[in-house]
């Protein structure tokens, strides 16, 4: 009985972090599960003064209409293309900045740290006019390399402070003794340091992924006269009119276009988690 009584105690003080934590993953979770149950809704029933947290009967129009919308196929091609190239160049330019930062001394380097954390605080919405306008001049309006810039500006800093960390994180040792057997510089990192940031290299790519996945606000601004250069989110507006917005297709469509983001984190949610192995050298 004695030993009993700490545990229940340890399980009354856990009890209120346990109700706040499954509290707010009910707030959190709540909007995606009335989007997907909407998505299978009849119309009649979304419509209806009466809702209803299970839906009382499911069809898959909504779907169908989605999908058979015009230009999904091509939008859904150009959200993969720009934020496949975005994140791959962010992960590129960010791995070598972070490497110079992390393991090199040289003039400047704080510096450099500083001016990436500022270039991370700041918001990217206040500056869409300044872009807007050199876009504009350079002729580069309506053109998916211009999204795919600007998504790599934007996943950029974080790249690099989140790399750095990871980085520094390695003990220079090991790529130290791998020089000692014959490898360059380049290739103790490449053979020895780069195998343990994957867990980096995955949180970096899952952040990028889903920012420039996401990202409405330079799409639909700089995408103008070429409707065939937009993406999936300015795709979700085409179901409102003047008539209303059709919130059956408008769900169904915000499904689809959650799941390969939803798909890419269950898939690396284990790497992204998994700490880095901490080796040593032996004198």
């Amino acid at each position: 009985m004695s030993t009993s009584h700490p545990a229940a105690r340890r399980a009354l003080r856990r009890l209120p972090l346990n109700a706040a934590a499954a509290l707010t993953v009910v707030i959190c979770l709540f909007p995606v599960y009335w989007m997907v149950t909407t998505a299978f809704k009849p119309s009649t029933d979304i419509q209806s003064y009466d809702p209803h947290l299970v839906p009382r009967a499911w069809t898959f129009d909504h779907f169908h209409k989605a999908v058979g919308a015009d230009g999904f196929a091509l939008f859904w091609r150009n959200s993969i293309l720009v934020t496949l190239s975005a994140v791959l160049l962010a992960l590129v330019v960010a791995l070598g900045a972070a490497y110079a930062v992390a393991r090199m001394r040289w003039r400047g380097r704080r510096q450099f740290m500083l001016a990436v954390f500022i270039a991370q605080m700041a918001p990217w919405e206040s500056l869409i006019i300044p872009i807007y306008i050199i876009s504009r001049d350079t002729g580069m309006l309506d053109r998916l390399p211009t999204l795919t810039l600007i998504y790599f500006m934007i996943t950029l800093p974080f790249t690099v402070v989140v790399l750095r960390g990871f980085i520094a994180g390695i003990p220079p040792e090991l790529e130290e003794a791998a020089q000692v057997d014959g490898c360059t510089r380049a290739g103790a990192f490449r053979k020895v340091a780069f195998p343990l940031l994957a867990p980096g290299l995955m949180a970096t790519s899952l952040f990028g992924f889903v920012t420039a996945w996401n990202e409405f606000t330079y799409a639909n601004f700089l995408i103008i006269k070429q409707q065939d250069s937009r993406t999936l989110p300015v795709w979700l507006s085409s179901f409102q009119s003047t008539f209303g917005t059709d919130w059956g297709a408008t769900m169904a469509a915000s499904t689809l276009f959650a799941l390969p983001a939803l798909i890419i984190f269950l898939a690396l949610q284990r790497h992204v988690t998994a700490g880095l192995a901490s080796g040593g050298v032996k004198g």
